[in-house]
């Protein structure tokens, strides 16, 4: 047991670094392969990408990884990854640039079934403290790969897809030699129809049970876009950081990500019992981006980033809640309903805040986190009622 939850914390770790990598150096990228200075609709629509193909994917690769195991499924969609990035450092256009990232977003489906696979080892006491390992380790990835990226994008725009190549295939390896199956593969045969990724999202909200805590997710995940979407731009705007610098803040954010979601996860859902544990997150997130939009020197950003990282212990806790819902044999398939919830908001998401900061970064970049803020303060009621719902012990 131990074994298996260091190789999938491992994996989960370099698969982190594989997609850090990538991004402080997209802005610089993409002006590359595309001769203008407005890049963030094109950041969000290279987002958009990825995440449609989430959505798609996520939902089948948790039902096959039902039905076939989950070490085969996690297998395919690393080897897919590694493959993807070696060709992404070649793209020589906007056009295979796009594609690209839209099969890195179809392979980066496998969290969903680390996050089942995670399910399937870890009795229901101890899940929101390894659900706080598991995001903890995908913190410590991007304490590496950012950093990493941006070093290695000042001397060569195309190197970080070089080593996020490599780093994957690595992990690809390991996941060989030393990831053991989780459970028997399912018996009969495969229901095709159930992959269908609107099937069972479909049949989620059609739950009375399950819908407010999927739309928590939506919710949340979309909230969640627009740092990727924004940060690198936000800091070469504000503060006029290079690759080197943005890299470094998207890494001592993942310093502080992982403290928080290694040591706290656990105690808050002891002491403020799961649901609480959520809302504290959320408090904690909104007030450090009230409080970024009005940062006037570089320093401060990191000054505020253990706070930020705070708004991180409520997410084990929903996982948890969330994990309860389903039982053993169809938590990859809910784990990839939950997935496809999230990619979906990656979908519409990008969109939208590449609009907005395109509108506001003349004038004030750091107004895009007073929106993000204000989005997680519109589903403050959302999240009541999908957490009071989620509490409930299954069956009842």
């Amino acid at each position: 047991m131990n074994r298996s939850l260091a190789v999938i914390y491992l994996c989960v770790a370099l698969d982190a670094m594989g997609i850090g990598l990538v991004f402080p150096i997209l802005p610089a990228l993409v002006r590359d392969v595309a001769p203008t200075a407005d890049v963030a609709p094109f950041i969000g629509l290279m987002a958009s990408l990825y995440a449609a193909m989430q959505f798609v994917c996520s939902p089948v690769l948790g039902a096959l990884s039902d039905r076939l195991g989950r070490r085969p499924v996690m297998l395919l969609s690393l080897a897919g990854a590694t493959v993807n990035y070696g060709l992404l450092a070649c793209a020589p256009s906007l056009a295979l640039l796009l594609l690209g990232r839209a099969v890195a977003g179809l392979t980066s489906a496998n969290l969903s079934v680390a996050t089942a696979y995670l399910t399937d080892v870890s009795p229901e006491d101890t899940r929101a403290r390894r659900f706080g390992l598991f995001n903890a380790m995908f913190g410590a990835g991007f304490i590496l790969g950012p950093a990493l990226g941006g070093l290695l994008g000042d001397h060569g725009v195309r190197l970080p897809f070089v080593a996020a190549a490599v780093l994957t295939g690595v992990n690809f390896v390991l996941a060989c030699q030393l990831l053991p199956e989780s459970r028997a593969p399912g018996r009969g045969r495969i229901d095709w129809a159930a992959l269908n990724p609107l099937r069972p999202l479909r049949q989620a909200m059609a739950s009375s049970h399950l819908a407010p805590l999927v739309l928590t997710f939506f919710i949340l995940a979309a909230t969640g876009e627009a740092y990727g979407i924004c940060w690198a731009l936000w800091g070469a705007d504000a503060f006029h950081w290079n690759g080197t610098w943005i890299g470094l803040s998207l890494g001592a954010f993942g310093m502080c990500q992982t403290a928080v979601q290694a040591l706290l996860p656990g105690p808050a859902a002891r002491v403020l019992g799961e649901r609480r544990a959520v809302f504290a997150g959320i408090a904690c997130a909104c007030a450090a981006l009230a409080a970024m939009a009005f940062l006037q020197e570089g320093w401060m950003v990191f000054a505020v980033m253990p706070l930020f990282a705070l708004g991180g212990i409520g997410t084990p806790a929903l996982q948890a809640l969330a994990s309860r819902q389903v039982d053993a044999g169809s938590q990859g398939q809910f784990q990839g309903v939950l997935a496809s919830a999230v990619s979906l908001a990656s979908v519409v998401a990008p969109l939208g805040f590449a609009a907005f900061y395109e509108g506001v970064r003349r004038d004030w970049p750091g107004a895009i986190w007073l929106l993000v803020a204000a989005v997680y303060a519109v589903a403050v009621p959302l999240v009541a009622l999908g957490t009071r719902v989620s509490a409930r012990p299954a069956g009842r």
